[in-house]
């Protein structure tokens, strides 16, 4: 059996490859560097970093290493069947994540579209909350989700929580939605305040905001019709 060094302990620490993912992020890393990570340990004549290279060097390209057998990865030296089986398994994820596609939950077509959608799910709530809805470019719904529950008086209604879902998402718009537990979908003065300040940070930001409902038990109304947006 193949003994092991220590994690990395020969390598200086600012050198070490998860040191430098957790400072610089991911893209900063070398292949060999993001192998060393899953391989955590190299034999005893030689630490982590060196073995990452041997084995990237046993194959002609990256491809050449996706298609390499249990059989292969373990003839390299330092490379014991766990070693084998755990970057086999971290190839097959990383093939799965690049064939996989974003979620859609629908299209929105029209304003009514959109506020039938809304007040479905949110006119029985009994506390108010605040959903947004993030868009690709073709209105597609890549995600739907409740950002806070309190009163847009509350200060926890902040747009940067918003936008912050906006930029990982790559959402392209924003349609907001709020539900009035009194069942009376006629806007406050918070509302259009809360409206109006998204609106400017969209502009800001170069995400469009939509539109921005407020929900009602039987009715809806929406602040792009209603002159706001």
């Amino acid at each position: 059996m193949v003994q092991e060094t220590n994690l990395l302990m020969e390598v200086p620490k600012a050198s070490r490859p998860r040191e430098r993912l957790d400072q610089f992020g991911e893209k900063a890393l070398a292949t060999h560097e993001l192998l060393a990570i899953v391989l955590r340990t190299g034999p005893r004549d030689s630490n982590v970093m060196q073995l990452a290279l041997r084995v990237l060097n046993e194959f002609e390209d990256l491809h050449s290493l996706k298609m390499a057998s249990l059989e292969e990865l373990t003839a390299i030296h330092g490379i014991g069947r766990t070693k084998a089986i755990e970057i086999k398994a971290c190839v097959e994820l990383g093939v799965r994540v690049a064939n996989a596609t974003q979620l859609k939950s629908g299209t929105i077509t029209s304003t009514q579209s959109a506020g039938t959608l809304l007040q479905k799910e949110m006119r029985d709530l009994q506390q108010e909350h605040v959903v947004a809805v993030y868009l690709n470019t073709k209105n597609e719904i890549i995600k739907k989700k409740t950002i806070f529950i309190g009163s847009l008086n509350s200060s926890v209604a902040h747009p940067r929580e918003i936008f912050r879902e906006a930029v990982r998402f790559a959402a392209a718009r924003i349609i907001l939605a709020h539900n009035h537990p009194s069942g009376n979908p006629d806007p406050s003065e918070a509302d259009l305040v809360f409206t109006r300040r998204m609106v400017e940070c969209g502009e800001m930001m170069g995400i469009e905001i939509l539109d921005h409902f407020i929900i009602g038990v039987d009715d809806y109304l929406s602040l792009r019709e209603y002159g706001i947006i």
